[in-house]
């Protein structure tokens, strides 16, 4: 397929999705099986315009007046991947396959147009009933940090330390160019230009030995900042595929016991895997079974619970950013009586002076402070660590990490405009002796 061609089939996709309201993965995954002549490069370059497009829809639709999906396509090769007026009509030029020519209209938008008097919402590229609760996060730089969360994502890889050291994996991945991250220890960094494909890490040989693991830095941070130490007894009560269940088997070195659950027994499946792939020897998945409490014979006795709290995932924009235009005023409010919930059952878990380290990849103040300090207000017994406190585990990174993040009395949040890394929010709750 030409370029053209490419363009015109992410506008088609992106006009379905409209219609459709599925996610932007399921409709990619139907236009390849009607259009089976496109090879699986044709594919990802028009799953990465159409992502690329949902990023920018807002400000794609400000700068081009008027929301359709060939506006917002047109609107993010101006925005987005920063091309011209003269390179964009080449792509639009109305021959075979390709988009109709652009109209005078069209051209005066795409060479004229800015974001000059935009509201916060269209710069920050979210949908404008969450404009409330991000301002009350980030006030009045809330479209900045929208902005940040709409930029394409790097690929992060948390090194396995049970069986290797990041100079070790960085070499094994050398044809990738990975680069050390800020933050974590542990991290390696493959940047990705707006156009480029990921590259198969999966198939790569220092995956398939469980030398690596994909995972963003700033939930690598999460995990560190839970400060698992060997020996202990640590639960991950949310622990899904398993991605931070690994991260705190490698920081107790194969000491102690980790028992992973979740709430969705679905969400487990792929743990089992990627705990024999990473060498890991001390966790025990316990699956949850339908009102019985698998978690019972804990109560009292945790040295650490972990919360990977469910949420609206608006710290993880940057991956799903058709996320952010169908999550709905609904399933905020699910999610906090979910994390409410969380938080009471770690609570009966935890041991005097042990700790629960509350963790969403959200940015939104309902999710994040406001669930600490309504869960204070309950338990008594507990008290927020304060930030400097937590960073702490990072080491000499500490202080800057603690500088760059937006902390308050409740715990810490990473955005990708502070810290570059994924959005999210950490708070460790001590018990008391």
């Amino acid at each position: 397929m030409t370029p053209a061609a490419r363009l015109c089939a992410a506008i088609d996709v992106l006009a379905e999705i409209e219609v459709q309201r599925r996610p932007a993965a399921d409709v990619l995954k139907d236009w390849g099986f009607a259009h089976r002549f496109a090879g699986s490069g044709d594919r990802a370059a028009i799953a990465g315009l159409v992502y690329d497009a949902l990023r920018r829809k807002a400000s794609s639709a400000w700068i081009m007046g008027e929301a359709t999906p060939r506006a917002v396509v047109l609107g993010m090769l101006k925005r987005e991947r920063a091309l011209d007026l003269a390179a964009i009509a080449r792509l639009a030029d109305g021959s075979r396959f390709a988009p109709g020519p652009l109209s005078e209209a069209e051209r005066t938008r795409l060479a004229h147009g800015t974001l000059d008097g935009a509201p916060p919402h269209v710069v920050g590229d979210y949908p404008e009933w969450l404009d409330p609760h991000l301002a009350a996060t980030f006030g009045d730089g809330r479209g900045e940090e929208g902005a940040a969360l709409a930029s394409r994502a790097p690929l992060d890889l948390r090194v396995n330390t049970l069986k290797t050291d990041r100079d070790t994996a960085a070499a094994a991945l050398a044809h990738l160019s990975p680069q050390p991250t800020l933050w974590s220890p542990h991290a390696l960094r493959i940047a990705l230009t707006s156009d480029a494909r990921s590259p198969a890490i999966h198939a790569e040989p220092a995956f398939r030995k469980g030398l690596i693991e994909v995972q963003d830095e700033g939930s690598q941070v999460a995990s560190l900042l839970a400060g698992a130490r060997p020996g202990e007894q640590v639960i991950d009560l949310c622990a899904g595929a398993g991605g931070k269940t690994l991260a705190l088997a490698a920081a107790l070195e194969n000491r102690g016991q980790i028992y992973a659950t979740d709430s969705d027994k679905r969400r487990l499946k792929p743990i089992h895997d990627r705990l024999e792939r990473a060498g890991v020897r001390n966790v025990q998945v316990r699956t949850p079974k339908g009102a019985t409490d698998v978690l019972a014979d804990l109560a009292g006795r945790a040295d650490l619970v972990l919360i990977d709290a469910p949420c609206t995932g608006t710290g993880s924009w940057r991956r799903n950013p058709d996320a952010k235009w169908r999550v709905r005023p609904g399933a905020l409010a699910q999610r906090g009586k979910e994390q409410a919930v969380a938080l009471d059952r770690a609570a009966g878990l935890v041991k005097p002076g042990g700790r629960i380290a509350y963790v969403t990849c959200s940015v939104l103040e309902a999710e994040n402070a406001a669930q600490v300090r309504a869960f204070l207000g309950r338990q008594a017994d507990f008290a927020v660590r304060s930030p400097a406190d937590i960073a702490a585990a990072l080491g000499e990174r500490a202080f800057m990490f603690c500088h760059a993040a937006q902390t308050s009395d409740a715990g810490v949040l990473m955005t990708p405009r502070r810290t570059a890394t994924d959005g999210f929010f950490v708070s460790m709750l001590t018990r008391q002796l």
